[in-house]
């Protein structure tokens, strides 16, 4: 079998990918300056409120999505056999 190898197997692919994203990330927060704003709460005002409430979200969906893991994961051998 000759498999030509995916394009994100390649280090600086991956590498170029997570500058790209970073620099879209860059200019979001940045076009908070030119777009007018119109915060419904007062913490919402403040320069790049979106971007670390994201990711702080994020992170407590991971942190939440491992402790859900820890109570509902089984054996590996859970289906394995039959119990007679």
């Amino acid at each position: 079998m000759d498999e030509k190898p995916h394009w994100l197997d390649q280090p600086r692919n991956v590498k170029l990918l997570w500058r790209g994203f970073l620099f879209v990330l860059l200019l979001t927060v940045l076009a908070g300056f030119f777009v007018p704003m119109h915060p419904h709460f007062a913490i919402e005002s403040i320069f790049g409120f979106n971007a670390w409430f994201g990711f702080l979200v994020c992170a407590l969906m991971i942190v939440v999505a491992k402790g859900l893991a820890l109570l509902l994961k089984r054996p590996d051998t859970y289906y394995g056999k039959d119990h007679d």
